[in-house]
């Protein structure tokens, strides 16, 4: 069996007119994900493959991967950014799509716009290490250098603010429309020398396992199964997991020796970052543990917050925040309804500087660091030491009102 190609997730950030869609369209089939034929015409030829996905998600039907997977000569990519911004982002936080690299999309004739700062300071927030600057709309402008050089100066300057060496960042003149520069070196901009699109995506390098952290591995589901018994099952997001060493689940108490390790109807010695996997733990019965509780290591058992602080960023609501307010976070598998202990201080949301302190309330665009108190016992960890399990996403009235991610902790004694 050949070996498989190393994965990489691939965000594509950038203000909502753009052109994400059309990019992220085009590239695919450029990289041959999807057939010619399944385009309409015009204009919306490819902002339909990703809007498709759209109304899909409106309606609350399973999203068909496929479309959002691509593979060139080097990596197997996936699209974890449809265009929706809060989507993007409570996927993002909630660990369902952690993002290895950003591909940020500045249209040439628009420059670059608020919505452009805040998802360039949100990425960084978010763990997005590497970027790409996708100079989109190239075509619109007659193929300027001198506009590409203005644009590209700008985009610098905002990158560098949140900790990004513009050296290291390739910057494409391209157009999602026309197709210049995606996969191979267009005519059309002759005065640039660098990478296409996928020459630049392949030169991205692939995350590494975050196998030397604690053991974490949020519980999805937990089955009992005849002749083996109870089995937890989830995906180990930090450390590896052996055979015959002691777990405990937290916040539920219960621990035992590990018994076995099965992926795919398969037994394995041990599992590691990424396995989505079912064990069996000795003395642990089913009504001991339940979706939501994280299994570790006895010696450095998953953390349990009675308290904690947090840096958040308000998405949508439609009131203000205030002290007191309840609702829902979504914390890797677990959901769990927390109270607003505290508005400590108001930030730039395109700086990450402190605005005021002690506000009295948080609404829509406000970034803030707050103090949080779940109402029942809840396994998070400070996202600076395990980063996979920092961060959530709060959700209200049937939708994500903020995503954040943990400061510190103070624990349950």
């Amino acid at each position: 069996m050949a070996k498989e190609k190393e994965h990489l997730n691939l965000a594509f950030i950038g203000h909502v007119d753009h052109g994400k869609s059309t990019l992220v369209g085009h590239l695919l089939l450029k990289a041959g994900a999807i057939a010619e034929q399944q385009l309409d015409d015009g204009e919306n030829k490819f902002r339909f493959v990703m809007d498709k996905l759209g109304e899909e998600r409106e309606r609350g039907v399973t999203i068909d991967l496929a479309h959002q997977k691509f593979s060139t000569k080097k990596y197997d990519y996936t699209v974890v950014d449809c265009p929706g911004h809060r989507d993007f982002v409570k996927n993002m936080i909630t660990g369902a799509s952690q993002a290895d690299a950003g591909v940020l999309v500045v249209a040439a004739d628009d420059g670059v716009m608020p919505q452009t700062k805040e998802h360039v300071f949100l990425s960084k927030t978010l763990g997005i290490n590497q970027l790409i600057v996708a100079i989109n709309k190239i075509d619109l402008v007659d193929y300027s250098e001198d506009k590409y050089n203005e644009l590209k100066e700008e985009v610098s300057n905002l990158i560098k603010t949140v900790g990004f060496n513009p050296a290291t960042v390739p910057f494409i003149p391209l157009s999602a429309f026309e197709g210049d520069n995606i996969k191979e070196a267009s005519p059309n901009t002759s005065w640039y020398k660098g990478d296409s699109l996928i020459d630049a995506l392949d030169k991205l390098t692939p995350p590494e396992k975050p196998t030397d952290l604690p053991l974490r591995i949020p519980i999805q589901d937990v089955y009992s199964i005849t002749g083996v018994g109870t089995v937890p099952v989830g995906r180990v997001e930090t450390g590896v997991m052996k055979k015959g060493e002691n777990v405990i689940f937290q916040p539920a108490g219960a621990s035992g020796e590990v018994k076995s390790i099965e992926m795919h109807h398969e037994q394995f010695e041990e599992a590691e970052p990424g396995d989505n996997i079912g064990f069996n733990v000795r003395g642990v019965g089913k009504n001991d543990i339940r979706r939501g509780d994280v299994a570790g290591h006895t010696d450095a058992s998953p953390t349990v917050a009675r308290e904690f602080k947090a840096q958040i960023v308000v998405l949508q609501h439609p009131g203000v925040i205030t002290v007191g307010y309840t609702p829902v976070f979504h914390c890797h598998t677990s959901q769990v309804a927390c109270t607003f202990l505290e508005l400590m201080q108001k930030l730039n949301p395109a700086t990450g500087a402190v605005d005021q302190e002690n506000p009295d309330f948080l609404k829509t665009g406000d970034a803030a660091i707050v103090k949080i108190k779940p109402t029942k016992p809840m396994c998070l960890e400070n996202a600076k030491e395990i980063p996979q399990m920092g961060r959530f996403a709060i959700r209200d009235m049937g939708q994500t009102v903020a995503a954040g991610l943990c400061l510190e902790i103070t624990e349950k004694q």
